[in-house]
């Protein structure tokens, strides 16, 4: 289906002003991430994940699907444009795991500019999205009702850090060079396709709710729901604001056990 403004916002439940500024800016990331889930079912059902406007737009909006990095943040680009936003693609090295030497580029932001100033933009980072964008500025923390982060500039590489309580996470770091839409597909055809990708191993899900609460689902942890193979494909439904009816994305009752089954998690919870 073609990109559609007003079915955008009535997917996210947004109401606010539609000029390009920094409040609406705000209140779009908030209401994005509130809405639309960050999820890796198709990755795990082996199923082609396709990142062109249109594409997206059918799957996360009129499908009532998630996704992640590479279609939340194209999604969200193709509003900001809509809308008038001055942007600029950019990708992230993801460092969560602590990797031994840097990673490729495997993660999709946005910088959006008012003037002479900046500011980074990512609805589609898991758990740890940011839940309001950061102004890109070295030690400033952008305190939130879903954690605190911070950006370190280190010459021309930049890196996005989450603070809580008891540690520091790294979570990615990026430059400003500009990116294409051809790197940002192949991006997505390594995280899908890859053979050691953990997005094909992982049940990966998150959606963030006001006032700080969140959904999160990720098998890897150990931490997941007690319920029967049924009972999870209606959880996941509901927990995570997703729609499995639709005859190009939907998902049937099979194919979700037997996508459980493939990652050993069918029965044992």
């Amino acid at each position: 289906m073609s990109f559609c403004l007003e079915s955008y916002f009535e997917r996210i439940h947004y109401q606010g002003s539609r000029a390009a500024t920094l409040e609406t800016l705000k209140q779009l990331h908030e209401a994005h991430t509130q809405s639309i889930a960050f999820e890796n079912l198709d990755a795990l059902l082996g199923r082609t994940i396709k990142v062109d406007d249109d594409s997206v737009f059918t799957k996360l909006v009129s499908a009532g699907r998630g996704g992640w990095c590479f279609e939340q943040n194209g999604l969200f680009r193709r509003v900001l444009q809509e809308l008038g936003f001055k942007i600029t693609n950019l990708s992230g090295r993801v460092l969560l795991a602590n990797p031994a030497q840097l990673p490729a580029r495997t993660h999709s932001i946005t910088l959006v500019t008012f003037g002479d100033e900046a500011w980074l933009a990512d609805v589609g980072f898991g758990g740890k999205t940011l839940p309001s964008p950061i102004r890109l500025r070295a030690g400033e923390v952008l305190d939130t009702s879903h954690g605190r982060y911070s950006l370190e500039q280190e010459g021309e590489f930049w890196l996005l850090k989450y603070h809580d309580s008891e540690k520091t996470l790294k979570m990615y770091c990026f430059t400003l060079e500009p990116q294409f839409s051809s790197d940002y597909e192949m991006g997505n055809h390594y995280v899908s396709t890859w053979p050691a990708s953990h997005f094909r191993h992982c049940l990966t899900l998150s959606l963030y709710h006001p006032a700080g609460e969140r959904s999160t689902l990720y098998s890897a942890a150990d931490k997941m729901p007690v319920l029967s193979d049924e009972e999870l494909y209606h959880h996941v439904q509901h927990k995570f604001n997703l729609r499995f009816d639709d005859n190009q994305h939907g998902i049937s009752q099979d194919e979700f056990t037997a996508m459980l089954a493939r990652l050993s998690l069918s029965g044992e919870r």
